[in-house]
């Protein structure tokens, strides 16, 4: 799951099983024997033993990079989400001036690509205009400001969000400027996949170059040019493991403090010029990028910067233009780095776009018809079982001593929770969106959407922190910890199987969702989250001795982690994805105990279709990690995502969690068998 402060295919060679797990039909909803492999033993794979069967019908469909549990109930929550909409076009109750009606507005936009195809690049001409009539760094700094209220480009930007040593209090952020490539790694990286894909890169710049009007020899030199470029702005940025300890880009300063960094810039006047004058101080997330920064701006090398942001504007726009150009950018982005072999349907994309720019204008209508009240007041049960065996692990802990530990026991007790919506939803009184018939445009929509984005950042800047506001709409299937509110959200999409059931067992359930909410608890523990206490600030809480022992065991745990190797050369990268394998494994741990706890008090209902509670548990939680993915996808995801490719969450973390063994009666031998003394326990 997604840590907000702000993705499976190897198959060993298998052993017959005990005909003991052999079931012909299942009589209690919840799992579906039919995918299963009870022919390989538990422990050997049990990958294979709890979604075999589905993995060896399973074909990723075309439009998509991957295929899971995790993507059937986002297909099936998109295809709610979008009759929902259809029908609300056809309601004349939705103008314009609803919330609904803006939704209805921008989906319509999106839709009407008769128009897109007609106007062509024409939307961007006064932006390009600007851009080929820089001469100079203040001409530059002068594009910038006019810009940022328009969603930035380029170099550098601002935002507002919470400062992360007094999280009541929002601050300006200083970020990084954007790059046409996803990750640091690609630009630095000199394993054979970043070499090819750099090249890939100027290859697809050039082609899209040429849409301006450059000519191929043009196109191409700007293309190597750009390459270079942003080579420059890669290599002084933190690294990705760097970039998850929130320590490292927590650098508040004066103006005069980043003025003698980027002296190329006149911050005073280009914070005055975006609506942000006055300011005492500003966080600026990494310095070193922006000393890099002013050596780039004293080359002076103008018409680089000039192809450079011709191409970051083509390149963030392309998808509100033309369907030529936005399959154009498709072909690198989809089927060159992620191995997509077709697009989604349009109508699907546009949904897409609405739920993540309008979100909860859509949210409120799915929620009136898909999130019943009984749903929350049922995971709140669950939520709080989850709770108690939290609090009992930590007051278990071995390694841990009694100051750190109230501390921590502190923390959990002040978690927020968030359940299917928010008590509050996000206004929208002074976003206009037009339908086509109205005048509007997709590209006009998109930007009023950035000039609205803007207005807000700028009353939070006035304003404490709003923290009843969500990170994600109702009818997202995900769910985050938020470390400056120290809170845990899930969105009602979530709360559906395969992950909650209301009719299935309580197995299924804790095993399902009930791991998810340990997951997301867990991530107020893990790597990054431990180092904010109960009030949401990045304060030191722990004794030097606990935090030596806590870093060594998520050490011995990344190490299991990066010795996986999804392709051959391809490894798992351990310290990266750290924080989402301790979510995964204190979720797990907590989830089991909460599960023990709720059949003391309510009694174990014994087997069912051949399973114990106990391996219905871990047979959920496998469920949920069914994956199937492209390889080209598996190369992106081991550079860019904090998580562990799916298949593999499906059974590492087991292998830490003494209860597995017992459940299924591993023993040395047995492929999946990890020593006692070698199992990391943490929470």
């Amino acid at each position: 799951m997604k840590n907000c402060n702000k993705k499976l295919w190897l198959m060993l060679p298998l052993l017959a099983c005990s005909g003991i797990y052999a079931q012909s039909a299942q009589s209690k909803p919840g799992i579906n024997l039919s995918l299963m492999d009870t022919k390989v033993k538990p422990g050997d794979d049990f990958f294979r033993f709890v979604n075999g069967s589905w993995f060896d019908k399973t074909e990723i469909p075309a439009d998509r990079t991957r295929w899971g549990s995790f993507d059937e109930l986002r297909q099936n929550t998109d295809n709610d989400a979008l009759a929902i909409l259809k029908t609300a076009v056809a309601n004349p109750k939705y103008n314009s001036k609803t919330d609904q009606g803006k939704a209805i507005a921008l989906y319509k936009s999106i839709l009407d690509t008769v128009a897109r195809n007609k106007a062509g690049i024409k939307p961007l001409k006064p932006y390009l205009d600007k851009i080929n009539a820089i001469k100079s760094v203040a001409d530059l700094q002068n594009f910038l400001i006019w810009m940022e209220p328009q969603g930035g480009l380029g170099f550098f930007g601002v935002g507002v969000g919470p400062d992360s040593k007094n999280s009541n209090k929002n601050q300006v952020g200083l970020g990084l400027g954007s790059l046409g490539l996803p990750d640091r790694d690609y630009y630095v990286g000199e394993d054979a996949d970043s070499k090819e894909k750099r090249e890939k890169y100027v290859a697809h710049v050039t082609r899209m170059l040429q849409y301006l009007g450059e000519s191929p020899a043009k196109a191409k030199s700007d293309a190597e040019h750009i390459l270079a470029l942003e080579i420059a702005m890669s290599k002084p940025r933190l690294d990705r493991v760097e970039r998850r300890d929130r320590r490292k880009t927590y650098n508040p300063m004066t103006v005069a403090d980043l003025q003698k960094l980027t002296p190329s810039i006149q911050w005073e006047a280009y914070l005055s010029g975006v609506g942000m004058p006055k300011l005492d101080t500003l966080n600026v997330s990494q310095p070193r990028y922006m000393t890099a920064l002013n050596d780039i701006f004293k080359e002076n090398k103008v018409d680089d910067w000039k192809a450079y942001l011709r191409w970051m504007l083509l390149n963030r726009s392309a998808g509100a233009l033309s369907t030529e150009l936005e399959n154009a950018n498709w072909e690198f982005y989809g089927k060159t780095l992620t191995g997509a072999v077709k697009q989604r349907p349009r109508d699907e994309r546009a949904l897409q776009t609405v739920n993540g720019s309008v979100g909860e204008a859509l949210g409120k209508l799915y929620v009136e018809q898909k999130f019943p009240p009984e749903a929350k007041a049922k995971a709140e049960e669950l939520i709080q079982y989850l709770f108690r065996a939290y609090e009992t692990r930590i007051n278990a802990l071995p390694w841990m001593d009694e100051k750190t530990r109230a501390m921590a026991i502190a923390k959990l007790k002040k978690y927020r929770v968030k359940i299917g919506y928010p008590d509050k939803w996000r206004d929208y009184s002074d976003l206009t969106l037009k339908s086509p018939a109205e005048g509007g445009s997709y590209f006009s929509n998109f930007t009023a959407m950035a000039e609205w984005r803007h207005r807000e950042s700028l009353k939070d800047l006035k304003k404490p922190v709003d923290k009843e506001r969500w990170g994600m709409s109702p009818q997202t299937v995900n769910a985050y910890y938020n470390s400056t509110n120290n809170e845990i959200v899930f969105p009602a999409a979530i709360l559906q199987p395969p992950f909650y059931d209301y009719r299935a067992d309580a197995a299924v359930n804790f095993g399902g969702i009930g791991a998810v909410i340990g997951h997301e608890i867990s991530h107020g523990f893990d790597d990054s989250g431990a180092r904010f206490n109960a009030d949401g600030n990045l304060v030191n809480w722990w004794s030097e001795e606990d935090l030596k022992k806590f870093t060594d065991l998520g050490s011995a745990l990344a190490a299991q982690y990066s010795a996986l190797e999804p392709l051959p050369g391809t490894f798992v990268d351990g310290k990266f994805t750290l924080g989402e394998n301790i979510g995964d494994l204190g979720g797990i741990n907590a989830a089991y105990d909460g599960l023990e706890l709720y059949l003391k008090e309510k009694g174990d209902p014994g087997k069912i279709d051949g399973f114990t509670q106990q391996q219905r548990f871990f047979i959920s939680w496998a469920t949920i990690w069914r994956t199937k993915i492209r390889d080209e996808s598996i190369k992106n995801l081991v550079k860019t995502d904090t998580h562990t490719p799916g298949m593999f969450r499906a059974y590492v973390p087991l292998q830490n969690v003494d209860a597995f063994y017992q459940a299924f009666d591993i023993k040395p031998g047995e492929k999946l068998y990890v020593t006692p003394d070698k199992r990391v326990k943490i929470w």
